[in-house]
C-alpha cells in the first residue's frame, strides 16, 4: 500500500514524468502488479506447500525490506500526492447548521464500497475467484483437484498489488505518505480478524468498527487508549467468536 502510493506520487508529482492523474494511477497500478507478481514468483513460490507460518514470517521480512527501499528512494519525510479533488467539498445547508463533506472523503467511501462489491462478486461468481478461495483454504487439495495453484497465487498477488495501490492513494488523499505508513496494515489485520477471514462484507464492517473505535476512545477515554482500542475489540471478538463476527468458515463434526 505504501509503495503503491509512492509510485502514484512519482508518476503524478514528479516534474520529469508529470503524467495526468488517471494515467499516472494506471501506470502505478500496472507497476505494482508486476512487482507483486515478481515477489510471488521469485520469493514465495519456493515456499509452496510449506506451513502458512513460514510464509507469514517471510512476508513480514519482505515488508521491512520494502520500507527500507522506499526510504532510500523517496526519503523519510512525509509527502503529499497531488490529486484533482484536493480542497473541493460539497456543502449542505440545514436548519440546524451547515454540513461540509470533502470530495476526497466521499471518494474514499464510494471507491471502498465499489471495490468491495466487485470483489465479492468476483470471488463468489467467477471460476478464477472460486479457484482463489480453494487455493487459500487448502493448497494441496486444490492442487490435487487440478487447480493451477501456483498460477492462481501469482494472480492473487498481482491483484493485491493493484488494490494496494488504490488503497495507498486513498490513504494519501487524506494526508501524507511516508515509509512507515505501511504499518497501517496491522490495523487492517485487526479489522479482518474482527469481521472474519474470508468475508469481504465482514472485513468492511470490521474496518468501520476499527475506524469508529479510535475517535470514540480518544473522546471518552484517557490519552493513549485510542491506540489500543482496535486491538482490545479484536481480543474481545476472538474470545466471543474466534472465527470473527461474519466468518464464512464453519466447524464440521465427522
Amino acid at each position: 500500500m505504501m509503495f503503491g502510493a509512492f509510485l502514484v506520487l512519482t508518476c503524478v508529482n514528479q516534474a520529469w514524468l508529470g503524467l495526468p492523474f488517471l494515467l499516472g494511477l494506471l501506470l502505478a497500478m500496472v507497476a505494482m502488479a508486476l512487482i507483486s507478481f515478481s515477489i510471488d514468483k521469485f520469493l514465495l513460490r519456493p515456499m509452496f506447500g510449506q506451513p502458512q507460518f513460514s510464509v507469514i514470517i517471510l512476508t513480514i521480512a519482505i515488508g521491512f525490506v520494502i520500507r527500507f527501499v522506499a526510504g532510500a528512494i523517496w526519503g523519510h519525510d512525509p509527502q503529499s500526492v497531488e490529486h484533482p479533488l484536493a480542497g473541493q467539498a460539497l456543502t449542505f445547508e440545514f436548519a440546524e447548521g451547515t454540513v461540509v463533506l470533502g470530495l476526497d472523503e466521499l471518494t474514499v467511501i464510494a471507491v471502498t464500497l465499489i471495490l468491495t462489491s466487485v470483489l465479492y462478486l468476483f470471488f463468489s461468481k467467477t471460476r478464477l475467484g472460486l479457484a482463489m478461495q480453494a487455493a487459500s483454504q487448502n493448497q494441496l487439495a486444490a492442487y490435487y483437484l487440478g487447480s493451477p495453484v501456483k498460477r492462481v497465487y501469482s494472480v492473487v498477488w498481482a491483484l493485491a498489488g493493484v488494490l494496494a495501490t488504490i488503497a495507498g492513494l486513498l490513504f494519501a488523499m487524506k494526508g501524507t505518505i511516508d515509509p512507515s505508513a505501511g504499518l497501517l496494515g496491522i490495523k487492517a489485520f485487526a479489522a479482518a480478524v474482527i469481521g472474519g477471514f474470508g468475508s469481504l462484507p465482514g472485513a468492511l464492517i470490521g474496518g468501520l468498527i476499527v475506524g469508529v473505535s479510535e475517535p470514540f476512545a480518544a473522546r471518552y477515554l484517557a490519552a493513549g487508549y485510542s491506540q489500543i482500542a482496535p486491538y482490545a475489540i479484536m481480543l474481545l471478538v476472538l474470545i466471543i467468536a474466534p472465527n470473527g463476527l461474519f466468518a464464512q468458515m464453519q466447524q464440521k463434526k465427522v
